[in-house]
């Protein structure tokens, strides 16, 4: 819908700029994402890096709690436009905007009781294998 306000300034030819994010106006920070990050967790539930299970899942990786980083959703719009990292959607329904590696699961304390998702998670770890592992960067 174009406003009055629009039209009068495309007629004076008066570019108008949109910003693309505009909370970072309001006072949002941008995410910096390490260089060294492997792998981003996106989840809404508090969770320990050095959980017994997800040490587990880091080693099957070839990555170290070190190489992981942890956002909430509600942060995913303050992440850089290209995430180059594989991303583990770990609780969370949502779709990515970005192309690249995505692993789903349900919620760490759901995953810990149900053996169909464990496996569904281990079959996405293998099936990207190559793109975790710090030797292949």
């Amino acid at each position: 819908m174009v406003t009055r306000r629009d039209r009068l300034l495309a007629q004076l030819g008066i570019t108008q700029w949109g910003l693309r994010n505009p909370a970072v106006l309001q006072g949002e920070l941008a995410v910096h994402l390490p260089d060294t990050t492997r792998l981003l967790i996106i989840t809404n539930d508090q969770i320990d890096l050095t959980n017994s299970l997800l040490i587990d899942i880091f080693t099957a990786m070839g990555l170290d709690k070190s190489s992981v980083y942890c956002i909430t959703s509600d942060n995913i719009a303050m992440l850089p436009e290209q995430v180059k990292c594989p991303c583990w959607l770990l609780g969370v329904d949502i779709t990515l905007s970005w192309q690249g590696i995505s692993l789903r699961s349900p919620a760490l304390n759901d995953l810990y009781c149900d053996g169909k998702a464990k496996r569904s998670l281990w079959r996405q770890i293998s099936q990207h294998e190559q793109h975790f592992s710090i030797n292949s960067r």
